[in-house]
């Protein structure tokens, strides 16, 4: 008598759809990974821009100015990571904020990100004033900086700037369009 070897057409075709099954409902989880990746690392942002913005109010308040609003002068600015930041309340200025200031206070890489610092009432396009936003260097995301809730459809991190001693400087992260 003969012994039978190998798997038999019926078996075959079983175990490929199966596959197929497997690979139709697990693909969804697996395509959508770099939007997901994007909105972690602009939460990560948000925290950096968090506990920075912190540092500096640190730095403000051991100075006495955290109370003081702008003054294009030295008593409203901090050195803090061998740049000087320029503060509103304590808090770092959104409209003074440059790549380069920004590294001062904040550990990001900023070829990753692109600063976009506010002018005017603030469009879908440019963020308004008192503001500034960082959205991904990469990749083409959504932005629209007239939206500021967490799930709303655009990819940026918008950082607001303290507008008196008792209105905090405040960060979102809009991650609904990564």
């Amino acid at each position: 008598m003969q012994q039978q070897r190998g798997f038999t057409l019926i078996e075959l075709i079983i175990v490929i759809v199966i596959l197929g099954i497997l690979a139709v409902t697990a693909a969804p989880k697996f395509i959508d990974i770099q939007g997901d990746a994007t909105a972690s690392t602009l939460q990560g942002v948000k925290a950096a821009l968090r506990g920075g913005s912190q540092l500096v109010y640190a730095k403000s308040a051991i100075a006495g100015e955290q109370k003081t609003a702008e003054a294009a002068g030295p008593t409203t600015q901090v050195f803090v990571g061998g740049q000087t930041v320029d503060t509103d309340f304590g808090y770092p200025d959104a409209e003074k904020t440059t790549v380069t200031t920004l590294s001062g206070w904040v550990d990001i890489r900023t070829t990753d990100f692109t600063l976009v610092r506010g002018i005017g009432a603030g469009t879908d396009d440019v963020p308004a004033v008192g503001t500034f936003a960082i959205i991904p260097a990469t990749g083409s995301p959504t932005i629209d900086y007239t939206l500021t809730t967490a799930t709303d459809a655009s990819c940026h991190v918008l950082y607001t700037e303290a507008t008196s001693a008792v209105i905090l400087a405040s960060v979102t992260a809009v991650t609904g369009g990564c």
